[in-house]
């Protein structure tokens, strides 16, 4: 455990996918959407432990969110919850964490890890991830952990692979968006496209100095002598909406020549849409995957069941739903149409 890693968690977003289970006032990270007695977020932030401290953590999201997460990892210094009083995109939270991480310890090494992904394959997720870290301290270097594909999936953005460099880590080509099915069947038989799963590993310097280069707007806004004071908070809450709304890989990722990708087989799923938790999940004999202690189903095949403790569901004739009952919404979609869940929560939510 170096002394000089530090773990960057991003927990602001809403999981308007994972709606009504997810909500604006408690997200996805913050649900134990798995029924393990844990959240997205505990289970992110304790797989990285072995790697870290408490001390080391910095968790990146919403003012409102706050006690949320206070609560939810106690262990985690109150100061090292950067709360974002816009939603700017990645690139100015990363670009927030990267100026506090400075003033902290200028010749860190970070870790950028999503808050609502699953990993079943964790010690080997940490050596992948403790890899990065060694070639980042000693490199001018951003990497990014890709995810060896299992099938065609439409719903990730791909990394080419190029060259290896070392051992294992690869130089990055290009990134490239969600690509329709014929395509996604060309980059699973190519074997050089990888899942891009956004967790990203770099220096201090690095991301700084890749900032200075390719967005510096961003940091011309943040950049002050105010981190890890008293002043910090006030100052972000003045500045922080000026910046650009912008990801990381249209701000830097895919500008830098200087971007390596280590490739993971780590049994990922970023949960990002029912579908997805239906494909994590375990099946019964006729492949329904049941959240619920009283489903009674005859003919029923492919659905995937969230109901709250002690509610009954009796059901004849379901084929590929989805069926979530959460606080007062009864969600009842069908699996192959998900997608437009978002859209749906808009019209009816209205936020």
């Amino acid at each position: 455990m170096s002394n000089n890693t530090y773990i960057t968690i991003m927990a602001g977003g809403i999981g308007s996918r994972f709606w009504p289970a997810s909500t604006a006032e408690h997200p996805k990270q913050f649900l134990d959407i798995l029924g393990i007695g844990k959240s997205l977020l505990q289970m992110t932030y304790e797989r990285f432990l072995p790697l870290t401290t408490p001390e080391h953590v910095l968790i990146l999201t919403n003012e409102r969110y706050k006690q949320l997460i206070a609560k939810q990892l106690p262990d985690v210094p109150e100061e090292n919850i950067l709360c974002e009083p816009s939603m700017n995109n990645t690139a100015p939270a990363i670009a927030y964490a990267a100026l506090r991480l400075k003033a902290m310890d200028p010749d860190g090494v970070f870790v950028v890890a999503p808050s609502d992904h699953v990993i079943l394959k964790e010690e080997r997720f940490r050596q992948k991830i403790q890899q990065a870290l060694n070639y980042a301290a000693g490199q001018n270097a951003l990497l990014t952990l890709g995810i060896r594909p299992k099938r065609p999936a439409t719903g990730y953005g791909y990394i080419e692979r190029g060259n290896e460099v070392k051992a294992d880590i690869y130089s990055v080509l290009r990134f490239v968006e969600k690509p329709d099915k014929e395509t996604a069947m060309a980059y699973l038989s190519a074997q050089r496209y990888l899942w891009n799963a956004g967790i990203f590993i770099w220096s201090v310097q690095s991301i700084l100095s890749a900032f200075r280069k390719f967005s510096p707007g961003i940091l011309e806004t943040l950049e002050a002598d105010i981190y890890n004071t008293v002043a910090e908070s006030e100052f972000i809450k003045k500045h922080y909406p000026q910046t650009e709304k912008i990801s990381i890989d249209y701000a830097i990722l895919e500008r830098a020549d200087n971007v390596f990708t280590i490739p993971a087989d780590i049994g990922w799923s970023d949960l990002g849409t029912w579908n997805a938790l239906y494909e994590f999940s375990d099946k019964d004999n006729t492949q329904n995957a049941l959240f619920a202690e009283k489903a009674w189903l005859k003919d029923s095949r492919e659905n995937l069941i969230r109901l709250p403790k002690g509610k009954r569901l009796i059901a004849k004739g379901l084929q590929g739903m989805i069926v979530v009952d959460e606080g007062d919404t009864l969600l009842i979609y069908p699996r192959e149409d998900e997608q437009e869940i978002k859209e749906v929560r808009k019209e009816v939510v209205g936020d």
